[in-house]
């Protein structure tokens, strides 16, 4: 029972907050201007610069592990061949081929996967899980494209690959957390009146982007085919994590580490899904039930996955 207590105070909190931001929006407290300039604000300044402050204070040769990158990186390549192989298989439409492999494979590592390696490994772990997402998310963002563009290969496929190149080189999560990883790496001091500033403003980041998910959450995005939803969601929380805990394992990844990368492994798919997929000409209908079906049961699997890990001693 300690065991199943302890593992509902790591899941819990974080999806209590994120029900919170929905309750506050249902009450009228914030609105959509308001979640649209938080989802800004933890975006583009509050994430990262705690990734920031959190990977470039760290020591880098004991809080990176390249296996744990490359295993990692595997294991959501192994996603997308095998959610873009299903959906080639039973023929998909185009637009539903490129939505539901990425939504198996590109989880919410930033906003969910973050918060729950905190919760459960606190700061050591978040570190690790930050340095970890710094080199996966350019592997998922590029692999999102690949996904959406394939099935309209010869055609226009919307916005160019140029496009979201830049985006990706550009994305100011990846940007802060390779200049924290080049920090740490070279042990650059860090002036007491910024780590004192960064302390304090690094605070806001996990609580405002759990609300902006809690808001932003509609049943009302439950449309078209649920079957093919569920589906990605399978793979996305329930096979993903499984992969990469085997693949890990034979990289010989232990202890926190192969933790984090199950955790990381099994967030729910993100929400940028959704933009991206509008964007690329792919099923937005389709995007936004795969983020919210995973979200919400993301909090069972977490649970399971917790349990098992903990069960093993680790």
């Amino acid at each position: 029972m300690s065991l199943f207590l302890e593992i509902i105070t790591i899941v819990l909190p974080v999806f209590l907050v994120i029900a919170l931001g929905y309750l506050l929006k249902r009450l009228g407290l914030i609105d959509s201007v308001f979640l649209h300039q938080t989802n800004r604000l933890v975006y583009y300044i509050a994430l990262p610069l705690l990734l920031f402050y959190k990977i470039g204070t760290a020591d880098f040769g004991t809080s990176f592990n390249g296996a744990l990158v490359v295993g990692s990186s595997l294991a959501i390549a192994a996603g997308f061949l095998l959610s873009y192989g299903y959906a080639s298989l039973r023929r998909y439409p185009p637009a539903a081929r490129g939505t539901f492999s990425q939504g198996a494979f590109r989880g919410n590592l930033a906003y969910i996967g973050l918060a729950i390696v905190f919760n459960a490994y606190g700061e050591e772990g978040f570190t690790r899980a930050g340095i970890l997402m710094g080199f996966l998310v350019p592997v998922l963002n590029f692999l999102a494209i690949l996904a959406l563009l394939l099935p309209h290969r010869g055609g226009d496929g919307g916005r160019s690959p140029g496009f979201w190149i830049r985006q990706i080189a550009l994305n100011p999560l990846i940007v802060a957390s390779f200049i924290g990883i080049f920090w740490s790496f070279f042990q650059l001091p860090l002036p007491t009146v910024l780590d004192r500033t960064l302390n304090i403003a690094t605070g806001m980041a996990l609580p405002l982007a759990l609300i902006a998910i809690g808001g932003s959450f509609s049943l009302a995005k439950l449309k078209g085919d649920m079957i093919r939803a569920g589906f990605a969601t399978a793979i996305k929380i329930v096979w993903l994590p499984l992969i990469a805990a085997a693949l890990l394992t034979a990289l010989n990844v232990r202890g926190m580490d192969l933790s984090i990368g199950v955790l990381m492994a099994g967030t729910p798919a993100a929400t940028a899904t959704y933009i991206m997929a509008h964007e690329m000409k792919g099923d937005a209908e389709l995007a936004g039930s795969i983020v919210m079906i995973s979200t919400l049961l993301s909090v069972f699997t977490y649970t399971a996955a917790l349990f098992i890990l903990r069960t093993l001693g680790l």
